[in-house]
């Protein structure tokens, strides 16, 4: 499903080619009819590598916004209007193009298996994924300000670190993230924005404080912003 309002140049063409009729009905729901764009086709132009993945404008400049969402709740008003990159539907239709954006693939949590009891020490093993999952280090971390340099790639909303991290592994060349709250009045409780970079950065390069005034005028700030590198980039 998406989440609110897209933007008013996607719009529903007649000839909606895609091979599941559920995909259609569960993304129809949420876009207007017109006969003048293809509706995969604007989505996958939306979230496409040359666009930033939804998100053309880097952090901190003016007019920017998340491209997307990645995580558990998305029927939270931070998240409106923003594709939830946690819809099977939507997802399905993502990886059927290259240069699209992909929704990060769930790992299994470890589960444990148990042997024949035994008179001295339980037999218990715990199976999990044999795919090694990518490790980040702390760059940087509890700073007010977000980073502003090269090798951006785009960002997006998540619940956690652990989400951005996933979606960092997800995205080709991505070797850096900045997480960080936005806060900017619309929520108490803001969702972190998840900030994806080619490039290692230091608390030196994080030069964003925010300070946009909002619609409803209030001035926005950063807060608890931290840096993670992924270890094979140190």
């Amino acid at each position: 499903m998406w989440i609110g309002a897209l933007p008013q140049n996607i719009a529903l063409h007649t000839k909606f080619n895609i091979n599941s009729q559920r995909t259609f009905n569960s993304l129809a729901r949420y876009i207007s009819v017109s006969d003048e764009l293809d509706t995969t086709e604007s989505i996958v132009s939306l979230l496409s590598a040359s666009n930033h993945h939804g998100a053309p404008s880097p952090p901190g400049s003016f007019g920017s916004r998340a491209g997307w969402y990645y995580g558990d709740d998305p029927s939270s008003s931070s998240v409106d209007g923003l594709p939830w990159l946690g819809d099977k539907d939507l997802c399905a239709v993502l990886k059927q193009r290259p240069d699209a954006i992909h929704c990060p693939v769930t790992k299994p949590k470890p589960t444990k298996t148990y042997g024949r009891r035994s008179a001295t020490v339980p037999d218990s093993t715990t199976t999990a994924s044999s795919t090694p999952t990518p490790s980040y280090v702390t760059v940087f971390s509890g700073l007010n300000a977000s980073v502003d340099g090269s090798g951006y790639i785009t960002y997006g909303l998540v619940d956690d670190n652990a989400d951005c991290e996933t979606f960092c592994d997800t995205v080709s060349n991505c070797i850096f993230i900045n997480s960080y709250y936005d806060v900017n009045g619309k929520d108490e409780s803001p969702k972190l924005t998840c900030s994806l970079y080619s490039v290692v950065h230091t608390a030196a390069d994080a030069t964003n404080t925010g300070g946009q005034t909002e619609p409803d005028g209030f001035m926005d700030y950063i807060s608890d912003s931290a840096g993670y590198a992924l270890s094979t980039a140190t």
